[in-house]
Order: structure tokens, then C-alpha cells, then sequence
């Protein structure tokens, strides 16, 4: 069975410049584990090509996604998806800590646990038919 190659979506009607778009797919991909560590990235000529965009854009996408500690790079090699295990946990305490504060807004505002635990279960619901 061959694997798809994964995809990186630019919307060109969105605000965002283009490079965070590319770091914020690559972000998604490497969360998600659709990427997994040690694989090698598209160079940055190829990727530039087949997104007809600026390859400044994708070095600057890249580099970011370094500094972030999502990729690394090798000399003369190219860029490889970093180890993922600290990235996730990180982005699992991001999220949770977002969730708390949600919690904390919705029963000051009088949501009750019921109503925000049924909202929960129905995005979970939705996601479950989006992935």
C-alpha cells in the first residue's frame, strides 16, 4: 500500500503571509504524525515549485519551523522532521490550559457543566466526520 504524499494548502484569500500558512500546515502534519521523525522535508527549490511560490518564502517557512524545534536540518542533506514527543505534549498542555480557561469564562457566565461537556462531545462528533 503507498503511502499519499501529505499536502501543504495555501489560501490565498487568507491574511496570514504566505510562509506561516506553510508553517502551520507542516505544524498540523507533524502533530498529527502524518509525518513522522527523521523523514526528509521536500528541498526547498522542489516545494517552491510545486506551490509556485517564492522559494525565499519556503527558506523562511523552514527556518521557523527550526527555530520552533519541528524540523532539523543536515548540511548539505536538507531539512528532516524533528522527534515529536516534546512538541505534542507541549501542544497537549497548550490546549488544555485553553480548555481551562474556557471552563472558567463559560461557568462565570453561567454555562452549565452539562451544556459544556454536551458542546464538547458535539465537536468531537463533528471532527470525527471532518478528518
Amino acid at each position: 500500500m503507498r503511502k499519499e504524499k501529505p499536502v501543504i494548502i495555501i489560501d490565498y484569500k487568507d491574511r496570514r503571509p504566505i510562509y506561516e500558512q506553510i508553517v502551520e500546515g507542516y505544524q498540523k502534519l507533524i502533530i498529527k504524525g502524518i509525518l513522522e521523525p527523521d523523514t526528509q522535508l521536500p528541498s526547498v527549490r522542489n516545494l517552491a515549485m510545486e506551490l509556485s511560490i517564492n522559494p525565499n518564502t519556503i527558506q523562511r517557512a523552514y527556518t521557523e519551523l527550526e527555530r520552533q524545534g519541528f524540523i532539523y536540518s543536515v548540511k548539505g542533506r536538507g531539512s528532516y522532521i524533528a522527534a515529536n514527543s516534546r512538541l505534542l505534549r507541549d501542544k497537549w498542555d497548550s490546549i488544555l490550559s485553553e480548555v481551562l480557561k474556557l471552563v472558567k469564562e463559560a461557568r462565570d457566565i453561567g454555562i452549565t457543566q452539562e451544556e459544556f461537556i454536551r458542546t464538547v462531545n458535539e465537536g468531537y462528533k463533528e471532527g470525527e466526520h471532518n478528518d
